[in-house]
């Protein structure tokens, strides 16, 4: 092997091992910033389970939200103030205000139901919205509303399971179609 063949195999000539460690190294610098970026999804969906629970006389709501959509709801709802949703941030009020314009529940008897703010747990990608809603009657003639992030998101979907009793349905709330009877 020739001196130019040292080189061009991993010696510590031009273009070998030095050389292949600082184009290494530089490539990790510069890539540092995007290795923590997060992708965002591409479609705008939240899960709701509402159970009911027979010994509290009431629903137990579980919203399940994408983070960085309710972040940016929180913000586009609060003159563009900048949200971070941790499990230990001071942001439950934002978001109990921001819930409470966006779903209710309305009994048999047309009136609306004051729901409580149980409070929300981020994991991942998701933060977990809790509610309890008091309930005494029948589903029949219920109405609920869930147009959660429908202002920030045209093709926002609200995935809705309702358990009362033995029942249990799914409704899709969406743009035209946020209030279902139960």
């Amino acid at each position: 092997m020739g001196k130019g063949e040292k080189g061009r195999r991993g010696g510590k000539g031009r273009g070998g091992k030095n050389s292949f460690s600082i184009l290494l190294s530089s490539f990790l610098l510069l890539s540092l910033p995007f290795l923590s970026f997060k992708p965002k999804h591409e479609y705008h969906v939240s899960v709701t389970q509402m159970q009911f629970n027979p010994a509290l006389k009431s629903f137990e709501v579980s919203l399940r939200i994408f983070t960085d959509d309710l972040e940016r709801a929180l913000s586009e709802n609060n003159g563009n103030k900048r949200f971070t949703i941790k499990n230990d941030d001071q942001n439950d009020k934002f978001v109990q205000q921001y819930i409470q314009k966006s779903f209710a529940f309305t009994d048999s008897q047309k009136k609306t139901v004051a729901w409580k703010y149980i409070g929300k747990e981020q994991e991942e990608d998701a933060t977990w919205v809790y509610l309890e809603i008091p309930f005494q009657g029948t589903l029949s003639g219920c109405i609920l509303q869930n147009s959660t992030l429908m202002d920030v998101f045209e093709d926002q979907v609200n995935m809705t399971n309702v358990k009362y009793a033995a029942e249990k349905r799914t409704f899709l709330f969406k743009k035209g179609q946020a209030v279902h009877f139960l």
